[in-house]
């Protein structure tokens, strides 16, 4: 079986404009690359035995940006990453101070075969974006997310 994240798909209204929030991988693989297509919604691993997938993105939103979303969560359509992971993906009304971001971390051997571990934060940085800007900025599996919600904020 396809491995599953969940994730949350927080937007907010400025000025009648709709922006969404979008977050960047921490660690070293991530560091000083060109950003397009690297961006994400939050999101995280799962398993179906362990948690319901909306628990797991709540816990996910909270692991990565300490910020746990409230409110009416609408579910999007999965979308398959070029890896195959289905992601499973909730939209939710709701604003961050970015600047108040605290991220889980995780450990890693660095550099390679040094036998030194560091620790990285699992979000280098988030940041809000019109839609159309996250568009450029996100992984392009993601971008149906983006779409969808589109479509429910005009219907």
């Amino acid at each position: 079986m396809a491995k599953q994240s969940a994730g949350i798909l927080l937007y907010r209204k400025v000025h009648k404009a709709t922006e969404v929030l979008l977050v960047y991988p921490g660690g070293p693989f991530f560091s000083g690359k060109n950003d397009a297509g690297k961006w994400t919604i939050p999101k995280g691993e799962f398993t179906e035995e362990e948690e319901e997938p909306l628990q797991a993105a709540i816990r996910e939103m909270e692991e990565e940006t300490g910020f746990r979303p409230e409110g009416e969560f609408i579910s999007l359509t999965p979308i398959k990453q070029k890896s195959g992971k289905i992601v499973h993906c909730w939209v939710v009304e709701g604003d961050l101070d970015i600047t108040t971001i605290v991220s889980n971390t995780f450990e890693l051997e660095w550099p390679p075969k040094s036998g030194k571990k560091k620790t990285f934060p699992e979000i280098a940085k988030a940041a809000w974006f019109s839609i159309q800007a996250a568009k450029e900025k996100i992984n392009e599996r993601q971008i149906a997310l983006l779409d969808e919600l589109q479509q429910l904020m005009h219907a």
